[in-house]
């Protein structure tokens, strides 16, 4: 029997417009020496067997939450011994392992090596007792999403690349020939240590699964340039011996993003998620199945109250999604995967599944799994166990913790149910001032993390509350909600917002006249938007934020996205995008605003930054403006986060103290 297999989650991850992590972006006030760093899991890989479990962890830094400096660390699920692998490359930023895949017997393990400050990537091999360190492959390109199946391995590679996978990744200097043909990433076979091409040149491949009897593929896949075509992906069927691909699914809408293929047991259905996604790996939706032979897809969830995350198969053969329901993660059981019907929920947990973290079983038949939870007040740590059922692998973070009195409020708004996250500082005496935190996205969601010596840590021991929404557009509440916002962006959103502060102000006391608000990605473009729309902020911090959506289009390299969202391109309906425009209403702007982004941001270009600045600056309103050299869409030098953290709270205490 196949085991369950939970890719990773990336809520904002997440995360497009936009999955800027706000922990990226925002930390503590200073860079002391003293500051105990939060040691976070990346991605948990548990063997078949269910003996052993690889991680992939480093210290994030301050003001961050990747580290920079990354081990593969295999752990024994018996007691917790650990051992760390020897990288060739040394414990250096950058050298980093990737994908990871345990061989069938649990014997042994293979995973992708970045060669520091290139996009050249190795494969190598380990015993699961770190030792016999082996490189299988030496490749001038990317690796990734490593599988194995009946011994063979399958990847993701992507020849002579010229950036790092994803629209996150800060992109090549816009020069030369832009008109000219883009790298595609491909599935491939490794065999006596080469690759062996199976999806054509002319498709690039997001996400793919072995066929059950190991013939071939199903993939979404879509030609053209990667990071700007995932909005259009189809799924498709490939051979491992006929060249060429078969389609299996297209979606009939354009708000339809497909995400997570996965094969049954049995090899007669492909599963996958479908709904409006504003971000390639920030998924949710409901859940469907098509056949492989051919025929009609199937919504197995349809009214489904909440965003399914991933998909696996259990050990019994029965489908399971991973659900964000409201304001907890749960593990549902979705039967043969055939027909729609009721769900059965075999586990709910209220903290979280940290963003990125793999989640796999089995150890067949208990149905063992292995995941990094945490929560707003306990740091992460590698878990086993089965859903609601954990015990502690790893005690790396033990002695941290978050001292906020945290609750999970619900609201109504136009008819909608809405859920945010308040938390507040201890030992609250008279009124706080709070900042509120917009989640990018906008399909996303904030979730239970851990914060850890970053900037909502700083702003809980000064003394403020912190306020985390999900408005309508975010993932949680089903798919009704999740597309509440199209051709609305900044309207129906933004009033969710305010009417969750005034929830706030009647769950805690919050002082109104002081309020702060900040956001990455589309929760930068919220702040801007927000600024030109109330006066009710005093201060506040866009990150990467979009201040034109109309020149944004022509600018940004994911206008993909956009047309899900808007419903035509800028050229066929310039007014749906001058309606949500900052730009537009920028004279209304009294609210001092600092921004900031990286050089090479993909997603949300610098200019748009650039442009809100200079308009704010030309109004003569308190501004200040932070273009972060080579970096993408989030920052990942050390000392660019922790220079944006500090700049961010030195804003808010001046504006909010």
């Amino acid at each position: 029997m196949r085991r369950v297999h939970f890719s990773p989650l990336k809520p904002s991850p997440v995360p497009a417009l936009l999955t800027l992590a706000l922990a990226l972006a925002l930390a503590p006030a200073s860079a002391a020496a003293d500051v105990r760093l939060v040691h976070r899991y990346l991605h948990v890989y548990l063997s078949p067997e269910g003996r052993s479990v690889a991680s992939i962890e480093g210290d994030a830094p301050l003001g961050g939450s990747l580290p920079d400096v990354r081990d593969l660390v295999i752990r024994t699920v018996a007691n917790g011994a650990a051992a760390r692998v020897e990288l060739p490359c040394g414990r250096v930023p950058q050298c980093w392992p990737g994908s990871v895949a345990w061989s069938e017997d649990g014997k042994s393990l293979t995973f992708t090596l970045r060669t520091p400050r290139s996009h050249q990537y190795s494969l190598y091999t380990v015993a699961a007792d770190g030792r016999h360190l082996t490189r299988v492959l030496q490749f001038n390109g990317t690796l990734a999403g490593l599988k194995f199946h009946h011994g063979t391995l399958a990847l993701l590679a992507t020849e002579s690349a010229r950036k790092e996978v994803g629209a996150t990744e800060a992109g090549v200097a816009v020069a030369g020939d832009l008109d000219a043909a883009p790298t595609e990433q491909r599935i491939a076979t490794l065999t006596a240590g080469k690759l062996r091409w199976v999806s054509p040149p002319e498709l690039y491949v997001y996400e793919y699964d072995w066929l059950a009897d190991g013939s071939g593929f199903v993939a979404t896949a879509a030609p053209g340039d990667g990071d700007d075509n995932w909005w259009v992906a189809k799924l498709y069927a490939f051979s491992r011996d006929t060249p060429g691909e078969r389609t299996l699914y297209v979606p009939s809408d354009i708000r339809q993003q497909i995400a997570e293929p996965t094969v049954a047991p049995d090899g007669g259905s492909v599963a996958f998620i479908g709904g409006i996604m504003s971000d390639f790996g920030s998924t949710g939706g409901d859940v469907y199945s098509v056949p492989i032979a051919g025929g009609q897809a199937v919504n197995l969830t349809p009214g489904m109250p909440g965003s399914a995350r991933a998909l696996g198969w259990s050990c019994s053969g029965t489908l399971e999604a991973q659900l964000l329901a409201d304001d907890a993660l749960e593990v549902v059981d979705l039967g043969a995967g055939r027909t729609p019907g009721t769900w059965r929920v075999v586990g709910s947990d209220a903290d979280s599944v940290q963003a990125g973290a793999e989640v796999h079983s089995p150890d067949c038949p208990a149905g063992l799994r292995a995941a990094s939870h945490e929560s707003f007040t306990a740091p992460p740590e590698i878990e086993v166990g089965t859903p609601g059922h954990w015990h502690d692998l790893t005690r790396l973070n033990a002695g941290l913790s978050g001292t906020a009195l945290v609750k999970s409020l619900h609201w109504t708004n136009d008819g909608f149910r809405i859920q945010g996250w308040l938390l507040l500082p201890p030992g609250v005496q008279g009124k706080v001032p709070m900042v509120t935190l917009v989640h990018g996205g906008p399909a996303s969601a904030a979730l239970p993390a851990f914060a850890g010596p970053g900037t909502q840590t700083a702003m809980l021991a000064r003394g403020w509350a912190v306020f985390r929404p999900n408005p309508r557009g975010s993932y949680g509440q089903g798919e009704r909600f999740t597309l509440a916002n199209v051709r609305d962006l900044g309207y129906g959103d933004l009033r969710d917002i305010l009417a969750g502060i005034d929830e706030s102000e009647r769950s805690a006391p919050i002082d109104d006249a002081r309020l702060g608000l900040a956001g990455g990605s589309y929760g930068g473009f919220m702040t801007m938007w927000a600024v030109t729309q109330t006066q009710r902020f005093k201060a506040g911090v866009a990150a990467a934020g979009v201040s034109n959506w109309q020149s944004y289009y022509g600018e940004n390299g994911i206008d993909g996205w956009l047309l899900p969202y808007f419903g035509a391109s800028v050229y066929d309906d310039p007014a749906v995008y001058a309606r949500s425009s900052p730009i537009n209403f920028i004279r209304n702007v009294r609210t001092p605003t600092f921004a900031y982004v990286g050089e090479r941001d993909v997603e949300c270009p610098a200019p748009q930054t650039v442009e809100f600045w200079h308009a704010l600056k030309a109004l003569g309103i308190p501004t200040a403006v932070m273009v972060y050299p080579g970096e993408g869409h989030g920052l990942r030098e050390p000392a660019h986060a922790e220079d944006a953290m500090r700049r961010t709270l030195e804003w808010f205490d001046r504006y909010l103290r």
